[in-house]
């Protein structure tokens, strides 16, 4: 029976903006200078008519959702823009009045048959895949949280009990979870604090000796600036996956330059995470890699927290590339895989022990992949889209609302700062960085939290 909590969909609306990067970034052998955004706006209305808005962005990120040798970077963009638009043209189908869970549950079903449409509109020799189906809809997902907790004045993510869902998370995921509800796997307030994990591309300048030529915006412009301005502790490693002398000897300059920066400043604790972006041939690799780092440098592989999706994505097309010996030696989390639970499991059974959590894959699908994770004692990490302003802060809210995520990655500030201008007057210990954390507490308002 529908709660008095239910609402529907009664107005969307989808809007587009463009911000170039301050730099360019390099992962997994591609390089990205701009960002195109996706922002959703979506009215929905309850029982009592009442009505509330909701907001949700997200970055495009075709190159990273769609890496093709069949589709351009330029089509796949246009695509994925056309698949924002006709997914929030779906809610139009969808009279009945529910949970946003239940109306992404509903919505998503038709993405499969929206990917193929769009392939054949554009003349693509592939559809839309489906980890770009996901990152196109988000903002869609984001908008309807957003808007269900703004109307029933509550926070979100304290929107996920039997007292607000229609049905237990057995309905979406499988019978472990009888009786259970979201609720269960998320807090009822935000961690106070994160730790904010930085990026270091793969053509990122470690010192000034390696700048060719300066920025000149007043932003640190260099890794051992960056350390000395936010007090960073975190840093994400972006590998190529395919030179193991180069990857080694990017993590043993990176821990040099680091190590510095931090005595400088009399830090003594710091920490690593190493992404590959599938580029790695298979486990061997990685186990090479792990191996020559500890040879070289114990306190630098001490460091290092996490591996980051270091084969091929299609994890049913690569049966063999199993993660179990690498997983002895350190947390290798599932991140491009990631599309839904059956690859949650799929994951597991390979040696997967961990899963990156990103705001761009949707917002139900994360808290799905949440509960999940938790229940099967899987590392957590959330990670995100080099998302800015909006997407940022949504992307902080995952992380701060599950209990066993311990940081926050976010580069949007690196490398897209413009976009988030307006946000930082808003929520100043969300992008005023000086000692390595955000302020995540501050994300605890109706909706999403900001």
């Amino acid at each position: 029976m529908s709660k008095s909590t239910d609402v529907r969909v009664v107005d969307a609306v989808v809007t587009f903006e463009e911000h170039p990067f301050r730099t360019p970034l390099k992962f997994g052998g591609r390089i990205v200078d701009k960002h195109r955004l996706i922002n959703v706006q979506v009215t929905v209305e309850n029982h009592s008519g009442q009505h509330a808005v909701g907001l949700g962005s997200m970055p495009i990120g075709n190159v990273w959702a769609w890496p093709s040798g069949e589709v351009t970077p330029e089509q796949s963009e246009k695509a994925m823009e056309e698949f924002a638009t006709r997914a929030v043209r779906l809610t139009d189908i969808v009279d009945e009045y529910g949970h946003p869970v239940d109306i992404i549950y509903h919505v998503s079903a038709e993405y499969p048959h929206l990917a193929k449409v769009i392939a054949e509109i554009h003349g693509l020799a592939e559809p839309v895949p489906e980890l770009a189906q996901l990152v196109a809809a988000s903002p869609l997902d984001a908008a309807l949280h957003d808007a269900f907790g703004k109307i029933n004045n509550v926070n979100s993510y304290n929107a996920l009990s039997s007292e607000y869902m229609n049905h237990d998370l057995s309905e979406y995921l499988d019978e472990q979870f009888a009786g259970e509800y979201l609720d269960q796997y998320t807090l009822r307030q935000p961690k106070e604090r994160m730790p904010l994990y930085h990026l270091v591309g793969a053509v990122d300048p470690l010192t000034a000796a390696d700048l060719e030529s300066g920025i000149g915006d007043g932003l640190p412009e260099t890794l051992d600036q960056w350390i000395a301005a936010d007090g960073l502790t975190h840093l994400k490693i972006k590998l190529n996956g395919d030179d193991i002398d180069w990857d080694v000897q990017r993590v043993l300059d990176i821990d040099a330059v680091t190590s510095a920066a931090q005595s400088a400043r009399g830090c003594s604790e710091w920490f690593y995470s190493t992404d590959f972006n599938e580029k790695c041939e298979n486990v061997e690799y990685v186990l090479e890699f792990l191996k020559r780092i500890q040879e070289k440098s114990q306190p630098a592989y001490d460091r290092i927290q996490y591996i980051e999706q270091p084969t091929h994505r299609d994890l049913k097309a690569h049966p063999n590339n199993t993660m179990h010996e690498a997983a002895k030696l350190k947390p290798v989390v599932i991140d491009e895989s990631l599309v839904d639970y059956e690859a949650l499991l799929l994951a597991r059974e390979q040696g997967y022990s961990g899963v990156a959590l990103k705001a761009c894959k949707g917002h139900t699908e994360a808290l799905f992949a949440a509960a999940a994770a938790q229940k099967h004692g899987m590392f957590l990490c959330v990670q995100d889209l080099t998302c800015p302003g909006y997407s940022f802060l949504h992307s902080a809210s995952l992380a701060a609302r599950v209990p066993t995520v311990a940081a926050i990655e976010g580069n949007g500030r690196q490398y897209c700062p413009v976009a988030n201008k307006v946000w930082a007057h808003q929520f100043p210990s969300m992008f005023e960085i000086t000692d390595g954390t955000v302020g995540t507490g501050s994300l605890d308002g109706l909706g999403l939290g900001f």
